[in-house]
């Protein structure tokens, strides 16, 4: 790959080769096939940050399973709003996928989606309170409408032998299952849309830094780059720009300077994973259990035990355990947090440390953890599980939004959050969980935001690539059903629908 760009001028600059930018291009290259992209990696390959499989969960975010998306009321009840939206979000990306897989724009869906039932696992007379009532809530609405319960050991032994193998048997628990969840490799999925960018005009240039990022004369962009490499520095000129540079788009935003950038801060959480690629034991275990997150823990620290694909493998996962560290991203510095400080977000950033000193004992335990401490954690989970099976790996880093706050001067914020500047010449996201698995809508809405103009024109496009987009399928029960079973068979995945 040489440096100098073939061209110094680009209508759309893709800062970042992750799953955020991959799917912006591929939405790009349908909807406005003659506009020039260029897109910019740092690494030498695309979605080797957080859309690495190693690096997240892997799991498609349906909120089938992730206890977090619909907690408890002071009164015990839940509301299932959140995870809704959120699965109602899963089937958009299934869709998008599904219409690429069909077109033939991507290869086999089997390199980057399988099938992996989801499951929520609980122990003791609250949690599984908590967890009928949740899936009492849940289980009326078409989109949860397979989702199963049980608190009979045998019955969970079933759908899971390694969680109940070993237990106590009058140990009290409690599990659902989604039998139409899935395992996403992102990283494998991210290679799939830079390779079909690559082979429809966009540049596509590894192993550059963007350096800075300036507002110029004629309203566009000029973006310093640099080829570490050789050295090397050059420029190129942008009408649109969108920073999906994980961790990294804060300081790029910063950059900028537009005034929508100013209060936001970043609050980087590192983690590890415990993995066995031992196959007789992944044979065992086929689905992605998930539990309740430590008091004071983040969200994204939800233990859970996942069946992972990766090159066509099949190993398992169990954490994560939450770390801090300075970095931003995985090969990022550590000067990345004190150097995103700024005049307009020190006091944003301040508050969030003074309220939330639990998260904080909470990561300073984390990482004082041993080993050993870590194995019990694993076996709350997998009671029989033996140390030596599994090897302790290093995850992605997680930088969580921290932004203004009338009342309180700053909040911590787990989500997503969508950037764009007034005049629609640049847009960025922030932040962590879901993420990857909403991709899909997530970049639908930064184009509504950064193309208001070109929007309503694109809307049958839309509409064609996703059949469901625009309506709810919470509320429309046929349509659901035909969807999640025409899904299924593009993406070669099991269909609760057909079943029906």
């Amino acid at each position: 790959m040489t440096f100098i760009s073939k061209t110094p001028h680009a209508d759309v600059v893709l800062i970042g080769g992750g799953i955020m930018s991959a799917t912006l291009g591929a939405f790009l290259k349908q909807l406005e096939p003659d506009w020039t992209i260029s897109l910019f990696e740092r690494l030498d390959q695309p979605g080797l940050e957080s859309s690495d499989p190693w690096n997240n969960a892997g799991t498609g975010h349906a909120a089938l399973c992730e206890l977090n998306y619909s907690p408890a009321a002071k009164d015990g009840s839940v509301d299932p709003s959140k995870a809704l939206l959120i699965n109602e979000q899963f089937q958009l990306s299934r869709q998008f996928w599904s219409h690429l897989v069909d077109q033939k724009l991507i290869g086999s869906p089997k390199g980057f989606i399988n099938t992996v039932p989801h499951m929520s696992f609980v122990i003791g007379e609250d949690h599984t309170r908590f967890l009928r009532t949740r899936y009492e809530a849940l289980k009326p609405h078409p989109l949860f409408r397979s989702m199963e319960y049980s608190e009979d050991h045998a019955q969970i032994a079933k759908w899971a032998p390694l969680i109940v193998k070993g237990r106590d048997p009058k140990q009290r628990v409690a599990a659902t299952r989604a039998a139409e969840g899935t395992d996403v490799d992102f990283g494998a999925l991210t290679r799939e849309l830079t390779t079909y960018l690559g082979n429809n005009g966009v540049e596509i240039n590894y192993g550059h830094d963007v350096t800075g990022i300036s507002r110029a004369s004629d309203g566009g962009w000029d973006l310093s780059l640099k080829y570490p490499k050789s050295g090397e520095h050059s420029k190129i000129h942008a009408k649109f720009v969108f920073v999906g540079a994980g961790g990294g788009a804060l300081h790029l935003l910063q950059a900028s300077g537009i005034p929508e950038s100013k209060g936001y801060g970043g609050f980087p959480v590192s983690g590890q994973f415990f993995r066995c690629t031992d196959e007789t034991i992944a044979a065992q275990h086929s689905a992605k259990v998930y539990g309740q997150a430590s008091v004071g823990a983040p969200p994204m620290s939800v233990p859970h035990l996942d069946t992972r694909y990766v090159g066509g493998k099949r190993s398992l996962l169990f954490g994560p355990y939450a770390g801090f560290s300075t970095n931003f991203l995985k090969n990022g510095s550590y000067l990345d947090l004190p150097l995103s400080i700024r005049p307009s977000n020190i006091i944003p950033m301040l508050a969030v440390a003074k309220d939330n000193m639990d998260l904080t004992a909470y990561l300073v335990k984390e990482v004082a953890k041993k080993h050993a401490d870590k194995v019990e954690a694993l076996r709350e989970y997998y009671p029989e599980a033996k140390d030596g099976d599994w090897e302790l790996i290093t995850a992605g880093q997680r930088v969580q939004i921290i932004k203004k706050d009338p009342q309180k001067g700053g909040v911590l914020q787990f989500g997503t959050e969508v950037i764009a500047g007034r005049d629609g010449s640049i847009g960025a996201l922030l932040g962590a969980s879901p993420g990857a698995s909403t991709a899909v809508p997530i970049m639908i809405e930064l184009l509504k935001r950064t193309f208001p103009r070109n929007f309503k024109g694109w809307q049958s496009k839309l509409k064609d690539m996703m059949p469901g987009y625009g309506v709810k399928l919470d509320e429309n029960p046929d349509l659901a059903a035909e969807l999640e079973k025409a899904t299924a068979a593009s993406l070669q995945l099991e269909s609760v629908s057909a079943s029906r």
